[in-house]
C-alpha cells in the first residue's frame, strides 16, 4: 500500500522542533535553525510562547507573547547583523 504525498502547508510559518540548542522553523517554504546562543529570547521561553509565531509583511517573524521580531534576512545572513543581544 502506498501513501499519498503530503499536502502543502496552509501556514506561512511552523515550529518544527524546540530543544535546549535552539528552534527549528519552516517559514515561507524555507527551513531555519535559530540557535539559542544567537537568539537568547527562546532559551527560557515556554513552548506555547515559542509556538505562537506569525509572518508579518512577508519578511519578518513575530512572537507576540515574547515581544520578539526578527527579519528573515537576519536569520539567513547573521553575519550581516553583528549585534547580538545578551
Amino acid at each position: 500500500m502506498n501513501s499519498s504525498a503530503p499536502g502543502t502547508s496552509t501556514s506561512e510559518v511552523e515550529v518544527l522542533n524546540v530543544s535546549p540548542r535552539g528552534v527549528w522553523l519552516l517559514a515561507l517554504g524555507h527551513e531555519y535553525f535559530l540557535p539559542t546562543e544567537n537568539f537568547p529570547w527562546f532559551k527560557d521561553a515556554r513552548l506555547g510562547e515559542i509556538y505562537e509565531v506569525e509572518v508579518c509583511h512577508g519578511h519578518y517573524l513575530r512572537w507576540p507573547r515574547l515581544d520578539v521580531d526578527l527579519e528573515l534576512s537576519s536569520i539567513e545572513r547573521p553575519g550581516d547583523y553583528p549585534l547580538v543581544a545578551h
